[in-house]
């Protein structure tokens, strides 16, 4: 049984650039969170290009496998890709992504960026996927701990996005979990994990009886840290899987 909830807030930006959604075909869920990033509307665009595009195929032809999740997250950079050039935007138009698969006995996702996935099981941290970002190679090379990335001057510098030209795939595909009751997961952009600490985030999860309740009680966390910071646009999808029906 999956539950799930979503939110996209512009923050205190004028503009919303993120984009959040979610698509199911024949019991597989598809879940989509982007980041935009660029000028003039162009990150915007970029964000929902990219994530409708890859909803639309779900439904249409999708499911939760690697294959499917490589194929389609390929494609939609080349549409974003061949859409700069027919707009005259090169450059104009990029964008984070992460996305999960949910179908079959299996749990697939993959991420660009430093939109981030979260995965919970019985209600503890297990993992979460690693910022393509300045600050996250230096956590790697022990320059700097992982929770100096929240407050550090290169945050925002990103080492892969969506929409410039890649010679090899630059996405990180994570190996597939298992199916299992009692996990969650948290697909969120960097405007909301800025405010929203691994602690937080678990120790709201813990007295969350949906994922509805869990979203909102993080939003709360994020609001009280980050508002009259100017903080940025932020989205987050709560997803929630409990053992299936016989």
């Amino acid at each position: 049984m999956l539950t799930y909830e979503m939110l996209s807030k512009p923050g205190e930006r004028d503009h919303n650039e993120d984009y959040a959604g979610a698509a199911s075909r024949g019991g597989a869920y598809c879940f989509v969170l982007a980041d935009g990033l660029g000028g003039h509307g162009g990150g915007a665009d970029a964000s929902r290009l990219v994530g409708e595009f890859i909803l639309e195929d779900f439904k249409e032809r999708g499911e939760a496998s690697e294959a499917y999740l490589k194929k389609v997250i390929e494609e939609s950079q080349s549409r974003l890709m061949e859409e700069q050039l027919a707009r005259d935007r090169v450059n104009e138009m990029k964008t984070t992504l992460v996305v999960l698969l949910c179908g079959g006995e299996s749990l697939q996702w993959a991420h660009v960026g430093d939109s981030r996935l979260y995965y919970f099981k019985s209600r503890k941290l297990k993992k979460r996927t690693l910022d393509h970002s300045v600050p996250q190679m230096l956590v790697a090379a022990g320059e700097i701990k992982e929770e100096e990335i929240r407050r550090h001057a290169d945050r925002n510098r990103l080492l892969r996005v969506m929409g410039v030209e890649w010679e090899l795939p630059r996405y990180k595909l994570e190996e597939p979990v298992e199916y299992a009751k009692n996990a969650a997961f948290l697909l969120c952009s960097d405007g909301f994990w800025e405010w929203v600490d691994e602690k937080a985030m678990q120790g709201t999860l813990k007295k969350s009886k949906s994922p509805k309740e869990w979203l909102r009680k993080m939003e709360e966390e994020a609001l009280k840290n980050g508002t009259g910071k100017g903080m940025d646009n932020y989205s987050a999808i709560a997803v929630f899987l409990e053992e299936k029906e016989a």
